[in-house]
């Protein structure tokens, strides 16, 4: 389910569940034990990338809609759980985009340290309202700290997918270079920043995400219970049901 490749003092993780590399449970659990492994087995810098040429589709809906409440609450919980390991990651993480990357795809990403993401017709954002799921403060949060209030407030209440031009425009993204290269550009950002020396860097950053830390810490876990409620309400399950059902016609 995920791919690991090692290149001198930087690591490479590529999900690696076809077709689209959905996020379900077993997923997010070995990319949270991926997340924790690098720096322990000497990486200084982490790659996150999809593998075939796609990045990720965000949640598996299918599984979802085979959950209970608590069910769904212990699924979120693991994604909150991996989001954080990622905040919380002693090294600096770059999010390859190599695809489309909708909701918890995306999510991933704004979780990283930077976006780098292949040019073209991809699009990328928070379409959760689109699909009947409410987002949750945490997740506007992580939105509004990369790309501002007042775009997030365009953007996450519309369900809006940006294409890549746009996420660009925008900050969603920090760069956009062509497909066959996402993966070099985000190594050769990797490898300009772990020249740079090693304890001053490491004290900045965490000064510059102690604030994403902190609000996973005192925010993210409090609001689970609410959103496995909201998750399994009628509209939410029937708009999801509707999202299968065109899916398995394509």
């Amino acid at each position: 389910m995920i791919e690991i490749e090692d290149e001198g003092a930087i690591r490479t993780l590529r999900l690696a569940r076809p077709p689209v590399n959905a996020l379900n449970r077993e997923l997010l659990v070995r990319l949270d034990a991926a997340i924790a492994q690098a720096p322990l087995a000497g990486a200084r810098g982490l790659i996150l990338t999809g593998a075939n040429g796609r990045f990720c589709a965000g949640l598996d809906v299918q599984e979802l809609l085979t959950l209970d409440e608590a069910g769904l609450g212990e699924f979120l919980a693991t994604f909150f759980g991996c989001l954080t390991r990622l905040a919380k990651s002693p090294i600096p993480v770059i999010a390859a985009i190599n695809g489309h990357s909708p909701a918890g795809g995306a999510v991933l990403a704004l979780f990283c340290d930077r976006r780098v993401m292949a040019a073209g017709e991809y699009r990328i954002g928070l379409n959760e309202v689109q699909v009947g799921l409410y987002p949750g403060a945490t997740i506007h949060a992580v939105l509004a700290r990369i790309v501002g209030g007042r775009v997030a407030a365009d953007i996450l209440p519309a369900g809006l997918l940006l294409e890549a031009r746009e996420a660009l425009s925008v900050g969603f993204v920090d760069e956009l270079v062509p497909h066959a290269d996402v993966e070099s550009h985000a190594r050769a950002w990797l490898t300009r920043i772990l020249a740079l020396p090693p304890e001053a860097y490491a004290l900045t950053r965490q000064l510059v995400r102690a604030d994403l830390i902190a609000l996973m810490e005192q925010h993210g876990l409090a609001e689970l219970k609410h959103a496995a409620r909201q998750w399994r309400s009628p509209e939410t399950l029937a708009t999801l049901r509707a999202l299968v059902a065109r899916l398995a016609r394509r």
